[in-house]
C-alpha cells in the first residue's frame, strides 16, 4: 500500500534528487514473539484487536538511537485535522516519524507517551493509517524546494491563502463554441491578477465559506 505511492510522480523524483529521505518500517520486525503478532485483545472485552505498545516503543526508540526527531505523529480519526497550513509548517521540519493505526486502535499509552502530535485527514475512518499517511507526505514534500519543476506553482495552489484556486484555461482559446475568459487573453498582468484574485474569492464564499471564517 506504501510502497506504489512513495515510488511515484513527485515523491519518487524528490527522492531520487536526495531531497528527502523516506523510510517504511515494519513494525512486526521490532516484536519478540516467534509469530511476530504486533496485536492482541483489549482489556475489558470490547470487540476489534489493538496494536500493542512494546513493539511500536521498541521501533520509535531505535529510531530516535540514529536521529533526532521533530515529531512523532499518529494518524487518528480524532486528532488535528489536516490542511494546508499545517503541510507548510511541516514541510520546514527535519525528522519526522508517521505512526499507521490499524486494527480497532492502539495502546492508549502510545498516544499518552510516545506520539508527539496526532493528525485526521478527514471524518471518516479507514482500515489503517497508510493512506492517510501518504497524503500527509504527498502534501509535505511537495513544497520542499526542488521537488516539483514550478516551486512558484505550490505557492498558488488552493488553501496556501484559505482561497480556493481560481479558474484555469489553457489551448485552445475556444473550443465547441467554448472561450476562454477575454481577460486572460489580454495580456494585462496587472488585470488578470486581480481577475484570479477575485475568482478565488468568489469560489471560496460560494464553495467553501468556512474557509472565509
Amino acid at each position: 500500500m506504501l510502497e506504489s505511492p512513495l515510488g511515484c510522480s513527485i515523491l519518487k523524483r524528490a527522492q531520487d534528487k536526495g531531497l528527502v529521505e523516506i523510510a517504511v518500517h515494519n513494525l512486526r520486525d521490532y516484536t519478540t514473539n516467534k509469530h511476530r503478532k504486533v496485536d492482541d485483545y483489549p482489556f475489558g472485552g470490547e470487540a476489534g484487536m489493538v496494536m500493542q505498545i512494546e513493539p511500536v516503543d521498541r521501533c520509535i526508540s531505535a529510531l530516535k538511537a540514529n536521529r533526532h526527531y521533530d515529531e512523532v505523529v499518529f494518524t487518528s480519526p480524532d486528532g488535528e485535522v489536516f490542511d494546508q497550513p499545517m503541510a507548510n509548517s511541516m514541510s520546514m521540519l527535519d525528522n519526522i516519524i508517521i505512526l499507521c493505526g490499524h486494527y480497532k486502535g492502539i495502546d492508549y499509552r502510545i498516544r499518552e507517551h510516545l506520539v508527539t502530535r496526532e493528525i485526521s485527514v478527514g471524518d471518516y475512518v479507514l482500515t489503517g493509517g497508510e493512506l492517510p499517511a501518504i497524503i500527509i507526505t504527498d502534501a509535505i514534500v511537495r513544497l520542499i524546494p526542488g521537488a516539483i519543476g514550478d516551486e512558484q506553482s505550490a505557492l498558488t495552489d488552493s488553501f496556501q491563502d484559505n482561497l480556493l484556486a481560481p479558474p484555469i484555461y489553457t489551448r485552445p482559446a475556444v473550443y465547441n463554441g467554448w472561450r476562454v475568459p477575454d481577460i486572460l487573453l489580454s495580456g494585462h498582468q496587472a488585470k488578470i491578477d486581480e481577475w484570479r484574485h477575485e475568482q478565488s474569492i468568489e469560489r471560496t464564499r460560494r464553495l467553501r465559506p468556512d474557509l472565509l471564517k
